[in-house]
């Protein structure tokens, strides 16, 4: 926990490597909660 932090640079932007990486990982989970189906909502023929 003594460790200085790396930050990112740009422009008017800086943000560390560890929430940069904690940002991308949350974008990244909530992409495939849109795009993969949820389990056991198939709907077979003859069910409603």
């Amino acid at each position: 926990m003594n460790l200085k932090a790396v930050y990112i640079h740009i422009g008017w932007f800086q943000m560390s490597i560890t929430n940069l990486v904690v940002v991308l990982s949350m974008l990244l989970v909530f992409g495939l909660a849109l795009v993969l189906p949820f389990p056991g909502n198939k709907k077979g023929k003859g069910q409603k």
